[in-house]
């Protein structure tokens, strides 16, 4: 007489089974994001993941540090001998905001086929929408691991406030990655900030985060057939010209900016975290309003004011701490942003490409 086949054992085995691998993987902790099918099955891609809409973007936002560069064109080969490495970073600006991948700062800067130190110039754009030199340090920190000649940090004041530190969705949910920085180089932020999500190592819990990488392989099959890794409307709201009567910069009214609320010590943790490699760092053009209250304010983001004494400030820190620095603020005309104060068209990015191209070739002599 054959055994009779009980639904509980079954169900027990399947259980204990379960058990079994979830302790397994908390304690082996495999980095499940460094396996891609990108720059293997798929090209890499030209910017880091990010997107709301997957469906039309062939792209997601996912927090998994190892996932996402990966699945970007620098993981691709091993650094070469006659390369000079530039990596950007920066917010949705660097990123490339309603830009195609070659429309954008990286994309222009390689297509003016330049050389430095001997070498031949490739440019990799990390930048990440979100505005939070704290993401910025969090970004530099995985890129500095593909060997950079150069880092070029664009970022401008909205980046500095302490409260936009941690709010960046990426930043929160990488709280470990910070600790790092904190131990090794200073970065100061509170490890008991509510804003972090806590991690887990067990997969029941982390099952969003695994399906998330799964999504990513499956999007590079529409990436490598389209290029497309955002939505570019057909129309869009402007960026503002015409601006509200009001001189606060968040909480901040004038007559003087409180250094104390700005988070200095990210910027300066990042230039810790390239050790040795260069660090250009760029206050990147943004829209100048001649529209009503431009006479108070410069744009949506910044009371005339309060953008004046960082720029003040930028000079005499860089002065200070002997850093490369580059004041682009008023690089671009008006005309040349698109949906907001910091996103410049192709033209606009071309204007800003021209400006950084002879400071990046000039860098050895």
């Amino acid at each position: 007489m054959k055994n009779e086949i009980k639904p509980i054992n079954i169900l027990v085995k399947g259980l204990s089974l379960f058990i079994l691998i979830n302790i397994l993987f908390a304690v082996w902790q495999p980095k499940i994001g460094q396996f891609s099918a990108y720059n293997a099955i798929f090209p890499g891609r030209e910017r880091l993941p990010f997107g709301e809409n997957s469906a039309q973007a062939y792209n997601l936002s996912l927090f998994d540090l190892d996932a996402m560069f990966a699945s970007h064109v620098i993981n691709d080969d091993q650094k070469q001998d006659d390369e000079f490495r530039v990596i950007l970073i920066g917010d949705s600006s660097v990123w490339g905001t309603l830009l195609k991948p070659e429309e954008t700062l990286a994309g222009q800067l390689n297509s003016a086929d330049m050389s430095a130190c001997g070498k031949n110039v490739h440019v990799y754009n990390l930048g990440y929408p979100t505005i939070s030199l704290t993401k910025d340090v969090l970004m530099l920190s995985y890129g500095m691991k593909y060997e950079p000649d150069l880092v070029i940090w664009l970022t401008t004041l909205e980046a500095f406030p302490m409260e936009k530190q941690l709010a960046s969705p990426i930043v929160a949910n990488n709280q470990e990655t910070l600790n790092s920085l904190r131990s090794r180089y200073g970065l100061v932020f509170d490890p008991n900030d509510p804003a972090f999500v806590k991690q887990s190592s067990w997969i029941i819990v982390n099952r969003r985060a695994f399906a998330d990488i799964i999504r990513l392989q499956i999007y590079g099959v529409m990436w490598a057939a389209t290029g497309i890794d955002q939505i570019y409307p057909v129309n869009y709201e402007p960026a503002q010209i015409n601006l509200e009567d009001n001189e606060k910069f968040h909480e901040a009214k004038p007559p003087m900016l409180d250094t104390k609320s700005l988070a200095i010590n990210a910027l300066e943790t990042g230039i810790r975290v390239a050790v040795d490699t260069p660090v250009m760092i760029v206050n990147e053009p943004m829209l100048i309003s001649n529209g009503e209250n431009s006479d108070i304010r410069y744009n949506f983001f910044y009371p005339r004011w309060a953008y004046d004494q960082y720029r003040d400030m930028m000079a005499e820190l860089s002065q200070k701490n002997d850093w490369n620095y580059v004041d682009l603020w008023d690089a671009v005309p008006a005309n040349e942003f698109t949906n907001s104060a910091i996103h410049l068209t192709p033209t606009g990015e071309g204007l800003l490409a021209e400006k950084l191209a002879p400071v990046i070739m000039a860098t050895c002599k």
